[in-house]
């Protein structure tokens, strides 16, 4: 008699993940999901770049001395100005003959306090922020020539002032406590990723349970099905079997990523072992095809194991806890639109981990990514994005011990709104009445 709630609780989860994944659009989106979201990454990289604009700078200097081809002509190009143009600036601007048209004092003869002040450009129409950040670090570098020429310093000089220092870090510990600028990006990106997953599948199928169980409730389904099985159960039968979905799904993507990983890494193997100017690796391989490989290397270099295993066990009590919160909106409600009113009880914690997260990046071990990573609310999101630049394990225990208690308390709580609220029609739900069943 004791083990009849587990198999009831067992055949609610088989009934529901069997349901899920004979789906078709489940199986298309488990096979084509990595490939979709590098996709739609490299859309957004081509929207980005493809937004840039290009500025036709018109240049009117009297001694001819402007450093055209020392300038980037990535974003700015500069062109000098007749004099008839000169003349004629502000009709040649509004016919486009130019986005604008910049005014310096005599270069050679004036000082650079002067040029700063002197300095003047027109426009035919607002230049966007980019632009703007150009034009200004090209007169930049046209004024710290000019203040450099000033102090009669040599070449050799100028570079030793502009030579860069590299600091060796060591640990008392002998861990590597810095990173290059390739494996801190590896990281940042990484960290950024998995926790946007884990966010979007939190939410997604989140709100699935919820809809599930708001439309057996209006169909009056659940009345025949409560008439045998306790709420309780029914409601934990349906959240465990949607996670065994969301599980399928990662480990099937976690697998197709790890395979081209591996293979990018052996390739990038490969290729190490081929002189730099051999002829195979120059035409074998692009400049793309190697960033990819490195960067693939570089993952392979992290704690893999450790990032896997962070990453399922706080998307699978992150998604507990939240798709409990979840069912019991959708047994308490009566409709979609009253859906709204209490959703932002789930959301806005979520949101708060992914806006916080963003300055994890920034530093790792700083007091906001400690309690974003410690906060059961946040935790999900925050811990998933520290972990590729290692954490404490003091610190992964407390939070996996905070996430796993709260997930537990809110899986109870959940379960006594849902109990009531399951079988209640036409009464109008608050949070007020939420509390009452709550202690029931």
């Amino acid at each position: 008699m004791k083990s009849q709630p587990l198999r009831t609780i067992l055949l609610i989860t088989k009934r529901e993940f069997l349901t899920q994944v004979r789906r078709k659009s489940f199986i298309i989106l488990t096979l084509l999901g990595p490939f979709m979201v590098i996709g739609f990454g490299v859309l957004v990289a081509f929207l980005y770049s493809s937004n840039n604009s290009t500025a036709h700078v018109k240049v009117v200097e009297s001694s001819y001395s402007f450093p055209y081809g020392k300038l980037s002509k990535e974003k700015v190009i500069y062109f000098p100005a007749t004099p008839h143009e000169t003349k004629n600036f502000k009709s040649l601007l509004l016919k486009d003959s130019a986005n604008a048209f910049l005014f310096l004092p005599d270069i050679e003869k004036t000082t650079a306090e002067d040029i700063e002040k002197q300095t003047e450009i027109w426009v035919r129409k607002k230049l966007n922020i980019e632009l703007k950040r150009q034009i200004s670090g090209d007169l930049k570098k046209i004024l710290q020539q000019k203040k450099i020429k000033s102090l009669h310093l040599t070449e050799d000089q100028i570079k030793d002032i502009d030579k860069d220092v590299t600091v060796e870090i060591k640990s008392i510990d002998n861990t590597e406590s810095t990173d290059s600028e390739l494996s801190f990006l590896i990281k940042s990106i990484l960290g950024m990723v998995l926790m946007y997953v884990v966010f979007m599948f939190i939410v997604i199928y989140g709100v699935r349970i919820m809809r599930s169980i708001l439309e057996e409730k209006n169909n009056r389904v659940v009345e025949i099905i409560v008439s045998s099985v306790p709420p309780f159960h029914l409601m934990t039968g349906k959240i465990l079997g949607v996670t065994g979905v969301a599980l399928t799904q990662f480990f099937v993507w976690i697998f197709i990523s790890l395979i081209a990983v591996f293979a990018f890494n052996i390739k990038f193997l490969e290729q190490k072992n081929i002189p730099l100017n051999s002829a195979e690796r120059s035409i074998d391989i692009t400049n793309i095809q190697q960033g990819i490989m490195e960067i693939s290397h570089g993952l392979l270099e992290l704690n893999v194991v450790l990032i896997i295993f962070v990453f399922v066990v706080y998307f699978l009590l992150g998604y507990l806890f939240y798709s409990s919160l979840y069912a019991a909106i959708g047994s308490a409600v009566e409709n979609e639109t009253e859906t709204q009113q209490f959703t932002i009880f789930a959301i806005l914690p979520l949101m708060i981990g992914i806006y916080g997260s963003l300055t994890i990046a920034k530093n790792p071990e700083g007091t906001v990514s400690f309690w974003l990573s410690m906060i059961p609310f946040t935790s999900p999101v925050g811990m998933v994005a520290r972990i590729p630049f290692g954490v404490p394990t003091w610190e992964l225990l407390l939070s996996l011990s905070l996430l796993l208690s709260s997930t537990l308390i809110m899986v109870y709580i959940a379960g006594k709104i849902y109990k009531t609220g399951i079988l209640r029609y036409s009464h109008k739900t608050t949070l007020k009445n939420l509390f009452s069943w709550m202690k029931k």
